[in-house]
């Protein structure tokens, strides 16, 4: 039985898309640089997941005044949402968005 609460985890890290050294802060679970991440966690934190593919961010939405990152497995397809944070490249954000937007 897996636990729904969350493990805060101080782990630094490379990011194996940009290549760039993270410096973890307990809370960050994607690169602050290109905004993918990797499919480690079943519940934030716990490291169980076997699949260990990239999630690659794929839509930003609102939820009142912060974003959430959605990302997609590239191995198994699995969605999973994350909040931004401050330090996150607020560029990428945007160009994610520019992507996304639908058509009026």
């Amino acid at each position: 039985m897996s636990s729904r609460l969350f493990i805060r985890r101080k782990e630094d890290f490379i990011c194996e898309v940009c290549k760039r050294s993270v410096k973890g802060n307990g809370y960050t679970n994607h690169c602050p640089h290109c905004l993918h991440s990797k499919h480690v966690d079943i519940n934030p934190g716990d490291r169980l997941s076997s699949c260990k593919g990239i999630l690659e961010p794929i839509r930003i939405e609102k939820r009142g005044e912060d974003y959430i990152i959605v990302f997609r497995c590239k191995k198994c397809g699995e969605i999973k949402r994350n909040k931004a944070s401050k330090e996150d490249n607020f560029n990428k954000i945007l160009e994610i968005c520019k992507k996304t937007e639908l058509p009026f």
